[in-house]
């Protein structure tokens, strides 16, 4: 009798949760708390975001798709002038087509409607229609999903939800962990009605998919406008990006290449060269600029991938900038053409980035779908459907398990020096990720609030 109770004890205290457990289970909590919200709207727009070229090619189809014809493709020049009848004002970018059966963008900056790309058939010339500039599904979805759309203010979340994602999935990947425990590790029990389903469900799929979530919680950093912002400085040094001995020596001006063009994370810095104006003594003849249709010609001719975009200069010391970011990697490209001489004045690709820039720009473009070509949409796409799972899992787990009238917050464990550990991760993630590490010093407050106010309540009486 007395050895049937010792055990039955002993099972009772390996079934309780250990002090550190509930430590755990209580961030873990917080950290859905912040974060899940946030996350199904990012699965679900950089889901739609994945295919943003089937999305637009199909929404915009009337805009970017044309006949293919045999009629020789006009010149730039003559289709620039198109674009300013249609839609007057200054042309300030040119973008090639990728492929033959689309259309030639031209980007025009008006005194009242600000800038709008225009759409040319290449071959007829034919105005094809405009938007506003970035004005396509798939740059609104891509707004929205950096919260860009909402201002630079907002961008600030991007890193705390990226922070507090990455210590949800650790926190999760702890509370996961077996134990002994051979039900709900990789297959469900019960049924939908049981609350062990949805448990079983959260943990199991979180297990699977927890991986690609830190990859695109920490891939997806770049974006963000604080922790970004300082990588980028010093993934790019002092000369924003550009290697030694790669940049001839040529005057650099103030104007950075993210400014007037679409371009790489890690040159978003980089700064553009100037065209010297040829200089003479009065009367003399000076050097005309090349105009477009030679820079056009120069671009092809050194080889950029089709779908390249010319910013155009707008002074007399601007250069013809042509940068291309398709999805092969290794056909990334920025090219400055001095305007006078049409001489290449920086000529950069993939292969020249250091290695901290092309780990980045893989990240990045592994993060958008492109890397891998279809693989890679399918298998992030199946990553967002399982975010929005735990996130729906999580939240009738949530429902089913709080006591009515109560958030349901998971108890504090008897002693607290188990916190001491858990702080001191939680120290070292909020110092990598500083508006992440800020947000843990707010939350770490309110919950010592929390547990002052909930010590005072009186106990509710019995009968």
């Amino acid at each position: 009798m007395t050895a049937s109770l010792s055990s039955q004890n002993t099972a009772t205290r390996a079934a309780a949760p250990s002090g550190l457990y509930r430590a755990v289970w209580r961030w873990h909590f917080y950290a859905g708390l912040l974060v899940l919200p946030f996350l199904i709207t990012l699965a679900v727009t950089g889901a739609l975001y994945l295919f943003k070229d089937e999305i637009d090619g199909w929404l915009h189809a009337d805009l970017k798709h044309v006949q293919i014809g045999e009629a020789a493709t006009l010149p730039p020049s003559e289709l620039v002038a198109s674009a300013l009848r249609a839609v007057p004002g200054v042309a300030v970018k040119y973008t090639d087509p990728p492929r033959e059966d689309m259309s030639v963008e031209i980007t025009v900056q008006t005194e009242d409607r600000g800038r709008l790309a225009v759409y040319i058939d290449p071959r007829s010339g034919e105005v094809l229609g405009s938007l506003p500039d970035r004005g396509t599904i798939s740059w609104t979805i891509r707004y929205l999903h950096s919260l860009k759309f909402f201002g630079q203010g907002p961008r600030m979340l991007i890193e705390i939800v990226a922070g507090w994602t990455i210590l949800l999935v650790a926190t999760g990947v702890w509370l996961w962990w077996p134990r002994g425990q051979k039900g709900g590790v990789v297959t469900i029990r019960g049924s939908r009605q049981r609350r062990v389903f949805w448990r079983d469900l959260h943990a199991v799929t979180g297990i699977f998919v927890g991986g690609f979530i830190v990859f695109l919680a920490l891939t997806g950093m770049p974006w963000s406008s604080v922790w970004g912002d300082k990588v980028n400085q010093w993934a790019n040094g002092s000369n924003f990006g550009y290697p030694a001995g790669l940049r001839i020596d040529v005057p650099m001006s103030d104007e950075h290449l993210g400014h007037v063009a679409k371009t790489s994370w890690s040159l978003e810095q980089a700064q553009l060269p100037e065209s010297l104006p040829p200089e003479g003594p009065p009367g003399a003849m000076t050097m005309e600029p090349v105009g477009l249709d030679f820079a056009i010609g120069a671009f092809d001719a050194l080889g950029l991938h089709p779908g390249y975009a010319v910013s155009l200069p707008q002074s007399a010391s601007g250069v013809y900038s042509g940068s291309v970011y398709p999805d092969d990697l290794t056909a990334q490209r920025v090219v400055h053409l001095d305007q006078y001489s049409g001489a290449p004045l920086i000529d950069m690709s993939y292969g020249d980035y250091g290695p901290l820039g092309r780990g980045l720009e893989w990240g990045i473009n592994t993060h958008m779908g492109q890397t891998y070509g279809l693989a890679n949409q399918i298998v992030l796409l199946l990553a967002c459907a399982g975010m929005v799972l735990l996130s729906v899992s999580a939240a009738v787990m949530w429902w089913k398990r709080r006591p009515s009238g109560s958030l349901g917050v998971p108890p504090l464990p008897a002693e607290r020096k188990v916190f001491i550990g858990l702080f001191l991760l939680l120290g070292i993630g909020g110092l990598l990720f500083p508006l992440t590490g800020l947000s843990l010093v707010v939350m770490i407050g309110l919950d010592l609030l929390w547990q002052r106010i909930a010590a005072r309540r009186p106990p509710t009486a019995l009968g």
